[in-house]
This record gives structure tokens, sequence and C-alpha cells, in this order.
């Protein structure tokens, strides 16, 4: 039978004959048992918490009347629940039939590649984002208006000079473009503030303790 991550830490991360104190074993197995876990927790409700959004999002955006910005951001995070479940997969098919080291060194590369998808990801997601959100206000119905014929009106009120291509003023890409590169620019920085900000801290510890089982095994 496969052994649980709980057996393996029992064990130890050190080989038997190491002259290490058992106590001091024990509260680093714990440590990495703690570390793990509470991950594993937070991953599986942030999941939820995409899924939740990627459904919510269509009723909330037709009640709003937004409904073109509610259907492209539900499609971009139900593709991302999707990858999501995938490194889900990914982390349960971890190999726990070896020492509490190498497996909390494993799950520290598993933490390494799902940040540079998501960094990677967010290069592509942020600007989508932006672009679903400029079509939800474009497209949204004021009282028998949308808010993009309101918006050109004014815009040409203010600027009649101005060079129109089937009634757009062409001026107005210039700031969107402007927009979508900075955000496909910082995306991914962007992405791995966000990664930080849900588990930094978690993170750190990790950081911290696989650096202080090195220095024990050294």
């Amino acid at each position: 039978m496969e052994k649980s991550i709980e057996t393996i830490w029992k064990e130890g991360f050190l080989k038997d004959d190491a002259l290490v104190a058992p106590k001091l074993n024990d509260l680093y197995n714990q440590k990495s048992i703690d570390i793990v876990e509470k991950f594993k927790r937070m991953y599986k409700i942030n999941r939820i918490a995409i899924i939740a959004f990627a459904i919510l999002i269509i009723p909330i955006s037709y009640i709003t009347k937004m409904i073109y910005m509610g259907i492209p951001m539900s499609l971009l995070f139900i593709s991302v629940s999707f990858i999501a479940q995938k490194f889900s997969k990914q982390l349960d098919n971890i190999d726990k039939n070896t020492s509490s080291y190498d497996y909390l060194s494993s799950f520290d590369k598993w933490v390494q590649d799902m940040i540079f998808v998501n960094s990677k990801l967010s290069t592509f997601m942020y600007p989508y984002i932006f672009t679903a959100m400029v079509i939800g206000f474009w497209f949204i119905d004021l009282n028998g208006t949308t808010g993009g014929a309101l918006f050109v009106n004014g815009f040409i009120s203010e600027f009649p000079n101005t060079t129109l291509v089937n009634g757009f003023p062409v001026l107005l890409l210039i700031p969107y473009f402007i927009i979508i590169g900075i955000l496909a620019f910082f995306g991914g920085r962007i992405g791995r503030w966000d990664i930080n900000l849900v588990y930094g801290g978690i993170l750190s510890r990790l950081k911290d303790l696989l650096s202080d089982m090195e220095d024990l095994k050294n």
C-alpha cells in the first residue's frame, strides 16, 4: 500500500544513522506536514472561488446589462479553472514514497512551475480582462443607446476634426493599445504579485524550512 505523507514524514527526512535529536527531526516533519496541507487547502479554496466566479459572472452581467463582458470573462475563468485542476492533479501525483525532504523539494519544484505558468498566463489574461471590460461598457444598454455610442458622440463633440473610420474615432485606439501594451508587459509581475498576496506567507515558510533541512543534511 502506498505510504501516506504522514507515515513518510514520521520516518524522518534524514538517514537513520544521522546524529540528529529525534525531537528536532519530528519538529521539522510536523512543520512540513503543516505547510503542505495548509497550501493544499488554500489552493482548493482558490480553485472553488475561480469556478464560482465563472458561473456567477453570467447572471450578474445579465442583471447589470453587461453580458458582453460576462461571457468572455466566464470563458476565461473556466479555462483558468481547467489549468488549476491540471496542476492540482500534478500535486496529488508527486511521489510520496520518498523522504519528507525529497517530497518537499518536489513540492517546491511544483510551486515554481505553477508560478511560471501563472506568470505566462497573466501576460495574456490581464489584457484580455481589460478588453472584456471595454466591450462590456461599450455595448451596455443605457435607455436604448449603447455606452459606446454615447461615448463616441461625446468624444466627437469635443474633437470634431478627429479622423473617423466607419464612425469610430481612430484616435481612441491609441490609449487602448497603450493600456494593452502596459498590461501585457507587467502582466507576469502582476501575476506573481497576486500569487504572493495569497500564498506569500506559506511559500516563505517553505523556503525557510527547505533551507534549514538542507543545512541539517549537510
